[in-house]
């Protein structure tokens, strides 16, 4: 991932380029809202990437990627999670150029739909955002639970729920530095954690197990590197790929857009994010490629305990794994580990969700009540507001918990193939705006883009019109699976047509290259960029690492 760093042009040079009256301002008086009223810029560059990556690493990579391996195989899991990552890094290097130039208090993907296309489009993206975030938490919620099943516990579901619930709702109470500093720690340990588990993974395939049984690519070959699923032959080995692919797309959802919402909280952001998003890509090739492919290896596609196999569904495949190979009491702690995973995903959701309200109230798009913040900085209204939604959790009550995750998979995976379509397009849209304003120096450009962003919004295009596509396999219909697959995409139409036609009546579909905002806030923000202090000694190690 290649890229220039500057510092941004002078502020004389960034005044002079062209802006629309409508945001001038406005903006400017709504940033000296937020400076003294609102969230504390607290988040270092290390926390940052750590909640990106702490968000999804978790109940997609450890108890998600157990379906996909039962629905497509190693080879099909494998390359979903290549396929994937290969979207996910055109998503990166879009987002993290965009927020990088204005990394304005209360920005999120909806913020720049509203100020680089149009107001509308910022509505409807925000909402959906918003309610999308709010049922992640309970997904991780039903996940945790599902994990927590494993060892039969004789308490009821519900209390598990509660704790796990109050546990997540209290994190976001916190100072952001707290939050920050507690989401690093518990990510850095899904980090040791995976790392312990690649190197299990290949002692397993090596013989090197208590068994001594030298597993290598046996899996691969019996049952089979690709299943067939819901249709014989070579049309169920395509269903296979594509419900692999699209089922996958969970385990990476909304990570980039957890980078954007943090500029907004960050020091130095114009200098840390583009650090964040680079090591971002490089950590997802290590921790999703090898872990989908070390998956492969060391656990049966066809074994009963994968999520939605059978009993057991809470088991993840490294628990199987451990298990099966005769190491006794490594799957109790490696659920431990995952448990751990699913809370400070939850954690990460719900601190995601609240900025979305936030940021869609310093815009005009929520109620007012939802700009008041503590004096340190917590929305606490949104974070309210936010967690009220957690009770979604007690489905898994009375319900199936692995029925309820796949329907919160569904729901989320529509959402996160239409945020990363209107990534692709916002982007353009600010690309085209920066070359129309002659604005060249950016903190981050990437060789790849607007490629990229072209080849993603084709792509994801076609897998969100697929990803209800095994309800449509004769004998396979189920409506709740249909309703959860597609019925993000009217809701996103209504809000977009609600606004439209109420609020918006004299917006045009979207804002010229001219006409787009590149400047409002853009001083305040140069101002506020101060070099990072050098260090040196012990600790670079260190930083390259995590910071």
């Amino acid at each position: 991932m290649d890229e220039k760093l500057d510092h941004g042009k002078s502020d004389a040079e960034v005044q002079s380029t062209t802006r629309p009256a409508s945001y001038s301002d406005a903006s400017k008086s709504q940033n000296v809202e937020v400076n003294i009223h609102g969230t504390k810029r607290g988040l270092k560059s290390r926390h940052a990437q750590m909640i990106a990556l702490g968000g999804t690493i978790g109940t997609g990579l450890f108890v998600g990627s157990s379906q996909g391996l039962r629905i497509g195989g190693p080879v099909f899991l494998l390359a979903a999670y290549i396929l994937i990552t290969i979207m996910v890094f055109g998503i990166v290097t879009a987002t993290t150029e965009m927020s990088s130039y204005l990394p304005v208090p209360g920005s999120s993907m909806a913020y720049y739909g509203g100020r680089f296309v149009s107001p509308s489009f910022g509505f409807a993206l925000g909402w959906m955002y918003w309610y999308i975030f709010v049922i992640i938490v309970p997904n991780d919620i039903t996940a945790a639970s599902l994990i927590i099943e494993y060892w039969n516990p004789p308490v009821h579901t519900a209390v598990w729920i509660t704790l796990i619930m109050v546990l997540i709702i209290a994190l976001n109470c916190f100072p952001v530095t707290v939050f920050g500093e507690s989401e690093f720690w518990f990510a850095s340990l899904k980090v040791f954690g995976i790392v312990g588990l690649l190197f299990m993974a290949l002692v397993l395939m090596c013989g090197g197990g208590p068994n001594h049984d030298a597993l290598g690519f046996r899996y691969w070959t019996q049952p089979g590197p690709v299943n067939e699923y819901l249709l014989p032959g070579a049309s169920g080995r395509l269903v296979s790929f594509i419900a692999t692919t699209t089922f996958s797309l969970y385990a990476f959802a909304f990570a980039p857009e957890l980078l954007v919402v943090t500029a907004g909280e960050m020091e130095r952001p114009r200098q840390n994010l583009p650090k964040a998003g680079k090591r971002y890509f490089y950590r997802l090739i290590i921790f999703y490629i090898l872990g989908s492919f070390f998956i492969g290896l060391i656990v049966r596609s066809d074994n009963p305990q994968l999520l939605g196999g059978g009993s057991g569904a809470g088991a993840s495949p490294w628990a199987i794994a451990a298990r099966d190979a005769g190491i006794r009491g490594l799957d109790s702690v490696i659920n431990g580990v995952i448990l751990t995973s699913a809370c400070s995903a939850g954690s990460s959701y719900l601190y995601l969700s609240s900025r979305a309200l936030y940021s869609m109230a310093l815009s005009g798009n929520a109620p007012a009540v939802f700009k008041k913040c503590s004096k340190a900085g917590i929305p606490y209204v949104a974070v309210a507001a936010s967690a009220s939604f957690c009770l979604l959790a007690f489905l898994n009550v009375s319900t199936s918990g692995a029925t309820v995750f796949n329907w919160f998979v569904n729901l989320i995976n529509t959402g996160g193939y239409m945020s990363w379509i209107a990534v692709c397009f916002i982007y353009l849209r600010f690309r085209k705006a920066t070359f129309a304003q002659n604005v060249e120096e950016l903190p981050y450009r990437s060789r790849f883009q607007p490629i990229m962003s072209y080849v993603c919004g084709v792509v994801l295009v076609f897998l969100m019109l697929l990803n209800g596509l095994p309800v449509f396999i004769k004998g396979n219909w189920n409506t709740s699976n249909f309703l959860t697959s597609y019925i993000g995409i009217p809701i996103f139409i209504a809000f977009y047509l609600d606004h439209k036609f109420t609020l918006g009546r004299s917006d045009r579909l979207m804002y010229t290259p001219t006409e787009i905002d590149l400047t409002s806030g853009l001083a305040e923000i140069l101002a506020d960029d101060t070099p990072a202090p050098e260090r040196k000694g012990w600790k670079s190690w260190w930083r390259v690492l995590f910071e």
